[in-house]
């Protein structure tokens, strides 16, 4: 059976390393399962490979992609955005029983991979289709696999360094797979950053056979329906983000929140107990067990801002906090910070926000 990975307590690790066993010896590089549907690549594979390159630069070894799909032509423009985000190498598995994601073929096809060619490390983004995934082929595999990181790193002694929040999200526990490959990670979309896109690089491609037919595979997709709802929040991907917390007192108050973030075209979200009282929707909840964010600029009013909050917007480039609470836990990692009734400055914020904005489309 497999070894449980060891968290990594603040002296050092926990007991002492056994070497490695001799087989898992010649896994070698560092791969990025990356996510296609229906042609689309979600954006998440292009950040884990921007963070794969440090792990594999790092290692001083390749970055490969893995692209499965139904044909040739559904997965050429994933092979070569692959390339053109970063990576060396692309594994390729072509065959019409892969044109729906099913679990079965996907994890033979995945595992089929790590067999043949050894990666020492693997990862995926921590999406429904990445999260079923990775789980069936850790255990298919019998290795470790470290969910929902919010950082990735090699240590001194070539092992990766997966961090992850842990106990409800008050402690952050790194954790290594130190005697089983591939090491493998889940990172959720935005808690990396996105990789510079050099246009026409081109790799080599490596093909792969499936070896399994439409009838050994006990599930069957008798339609798709898209699950990109125009009328859900996009959070993930939006440049300015005004969120609320329990500060605003009231759910009529919230209403503040999403003036300014409209004066500002912007979306608007909150804090888990704004979603435990109803005042939001769970798609508009901010957070380690919410949304990942990466805004231009986010706005928190009357937000703590304790870690399971900090987990999901620590990647904005700028974080702006009013809090009359000048002790807030925000105000440790809040760029700007307005020690003040979120109530009386965001009506402020947004009558500024609009008569400047007004102005600027009149001197356009």
């Amino acid at each position: 059976m497999a070894e449980a990975p060891k968290a990594k307590p603040a002296a050092g690790r926990a007991g002492t390393k056994k070497e490695l066993p001799d087989h898992f010896k010649a896994y070698k590089h560092v791969w990025v399962a990356i996510e296609c549907e229906h042609g689309a690549v979600h954006p998440v594979s292009f950040e884990l490979l921007c963070e794969g390159r440090k792990l594999a630069d790092k290692r001083g070894v390749e970055l490969a992609g893995v692209v499965m799909g139904g044909s040739e032509d559904a997965i050429a423009e994933a092979v070569a955005q692959t390339f053109e985000y970063g990576a060396d190498v692309v594994y390729t598995v072509v065959d019409p029983v892969l044109t729906h994601y099913r679990n079965e073929p996907y994890t033979k096809a995945m595992t089929d991979l790590v067999n043949t060619y050894q990666p020492e490390i693997l990862l995926l983004g921590a999406t429904n289709l990445g999260r079923d995934l990775a789980g069936s082929v850790a255990t298919t595999l019998l290795t470790g696999l470290t969910a929902d990181c919010t950082e990735l790193a090699i240590d001194d002694e070539g092992s990766l360094a997966a961090t992850r929040p842990t106990f409800g999200g008050s402690l952050l526990c790194t954790i290594f797979t130190l005697n089983y490959r591939p090491q493998m990670a889940t990172v959720r979309p935005r808690v990396m950053s996105m990789p510079e896109r050099q246009e026409g690089k081109r790799g080599k491609v490596i093909s792969h056979p499936l070896g399994m037919g439409e009838d050994d595979v006990v599930t069957k997709v008798l339609q798709f329906v898209a699950d990109r709802e125009t009328d859900k929040a996009q959070l993930p991907y939006a440049d300015i983000v005004v969120a609320g917390g329990l500060g605003l007192r009231s759910a009529e108050n919230f209403q503040l929140v999403k003036n300014l973030a409209a004066v500002l075209g912007a979306e608007y979200g909150g804090s888990r107990p704004l979603v435990q009282k109803g005042w939001i929707s769970a798609d508009r909840q901010i957070g380690q067990t919410g949304k990942t964010i990466r805004p231009k600029l986010y706005i928190a009013a009357g937000i703590s801002g304790a870690i399971q909050h900090r987990v999901g917007v620590e990647g904005a480039d700028l974080i702006v906090a009013i809090n009359t609470d000048a002790n807030a836990p925000i105000m440790d990692f809040a760029n700007l910070a307005i020690i003040a009734d979120a109530v009386q400055v965001l009506p402020a914020l947004t009558e500024a926000f609009r008569k400047h904005l007004s102005v600027n489309r009149m001197a356009g």
